[in-house]
């Protein structure tokens, strides 16, 4: 049953008009704005109908509030009729429509019907669209099970203040995950500031962090807010959390609790409202075993934890990070996309990237800067890919074996056949089309399809 929310300070209006509408909606009243957005902020409401006048409230101004807070939520005014002026504003700023007391209840239930179905419309566009911009702000390309978790978690936690703990190796994208969140979060139009706890030695971090005043100590000529001030009302992203020593530890959780900041040479005591979101590569319950890490600080920044896979347990998703690579840098240096050899994709599948995607990014790079063709072939590769497949025991039997996973699509067993038959045997397409016992037009349009995929050359 979908649910409505009146708001209106007169106890009779809300009681009829609940009366007359409880057959078809489930009904929410609130007396006031505070009233109000309690309830918005713990029921999906389909519909809001708006007094005009709440005492001393105006309407206006809750309106442009649920407006701004719930965009797809659609709100129909009720207003006297001496105020159709206001009425007519109101639509302007985003109201569904105005309907005049005393009110006809067949009137009120056209409108709210499409109210209704205008917010359901509203919210699975919206749904499309924070999902089209996660992928594009995570730049992780991919259809495996495991990123598509991850873009799942990012779109259910980006509009909560909880914080989020994102771990993983180094090199798969904990920094993206962390903008993702802040881009599609309420704190979008806020700051996003970046402290990398690994790059900074233990006492530029405090003041990094909290800020200082001049003359604070030997070098200090000016006044620094820090970034806890810089990120105020945004985002505060604490990369390689792991490697925070644990005075400083100590500091960075009286901040969080108390939610002040005091800058260094100063005694004066700053709120800030800042989400944080913090990245470790490290295992922070072994360092809290160790003593490396404070148990109180791991739980208050292990609210929401996102385990980002290693490369190496995803590798269905590398053609894909591949073809999107190679587009990336042919658009950086204004030339058409680089294609890979059957063969140099085989390597690379192969491959256990130890780095993660940037790994795969900087080999791509390399290959697209000493490829001499529109193809890179298997001499593009660096040398230490074929030195790591040789230590993992790919003997060259085992290189002219496939490996299939469970639950793998077949279509994408069939590309991994067509293709290794393709890189080892070096026959005509038709001879090749026979002994896979297809058509030599299949496999073309197969062929074709990798290719445009981005898997192999034309």
């Amino acid at each position: 049953m979908n649910k409505i929310l009146i708001i209106d300070d007169e106890i009779n209006i809300c009681e009829a008009l609940s009366f007359a509408l409880e057959e078809k909606y489930e009904i929410k009243i609130a007396h006031n704005s505070k009233e109000a957005f309690k309830v918005l902020k713990s029921e999906n409401v389909d519909a809001v109908l708006l007094d005009m006048r709440l005492g001393e409230e105006n309407g206006l101004d809750i309106l442009k509030t649920i407006k701004h807070e719930y965009p797809s939520l659609e709100v129909i005014i009720l207003t006297a009729y001496g105020s159709i002026k206001n009425s007519v504003e109101a639509v302007k700023m985003g109201a569904f429509y105005y309907i005049t007391k005393p009110v006809d209840l067949n009137e009120l239930e056209i409108y709210l019907s499409q109210a209704v179905q205008k917010t359901k419309a509203n919210r699975e566009m919206e749904k499309k669209d924070n999902q089209t911009l996660a992928d594009t702000s995570l730049n992780f390309v991919g259809s495996s099970s495991s990123i598509r978790k991850v873009f799942e978690l990012v779109n259910k936690v980006k509009d909560i203040d909880s914080t989020v703990l994102i771990t993983g190796e180094s090199g798969t994208g904990k920094e993206l995950v962390a903008r993702a969140i802040h881009t599609l979060g309420i704190r979008r139009n806020k700051p996003f500031q970046v402290v990398n706890c690994a790059a900074l030695p233990d006492n530029l971090i405090e003041s990094e962090l909290f800020g200082y005043e001049k003359g604070a100590f030997t070098g200090a000529v000016s006044r620094y807010e820090g970034k806890f001030l810089l990120a105020n009302q945004g985002t505060l992203f604490l990369d390689e959390i792991g490697e925070m020593e644990l005075g400083l530890q100590a500091k960075l959780l009286r901040v969080l609790q108390d939610k002040v900041v005091t800058p260094l040479g100063s005694r004066e005591q700053r709120k800030v409202d800042v989400r944080i979101i913090a990245a470790t590569n490290k295992d922070l319950k072994e360092e809290v075993k160790k003593g490396n890490f404070r148990q109180d600080l791991y739980y208050r920044l292990n609210v929401i934890e996102i385990k980002l896979p290693p490369l190496r347990e995803r590798k269905e998703d590398i053609p894909l990070l591949v073809s999107f690579f190679l587009k990336k840098f042919a658009a950086r240096l204004g030339q058409n996309p680089k294609h890979i050899s059957p063969a140099a994709m085989i390597v690379l599948e192969h491959y256990n990237y130890p780095g993660n995607v940037r790994e795969l990014e900087n080999i791509l790079e390399r290959a697209c800067a000493v490829s001499e063709g529109d193809v890179i072939e298997i001499s593009d590769l660096p040398g230490y890919i074929f030195e790591d497949i040789e230590e993992a025991n790919y003997s060259k039997e085992e290189e002219e074996v496939i490996t299939i996973r469970y639950g793998e699509p077949l279509d994408e067993v069939e590309r991994k056949v067509i293709l290794l038959n393709l890189a080892k045997l070096n026959r005509p397409k038709k001879e090749i089309a026979r002994l896979l016992g297809i058509s030599e037009r299949t496999l073309r349009n197969k062929l074709k399809n990798y290719y445009e995929n981005g898997d192999l050359m034309d």
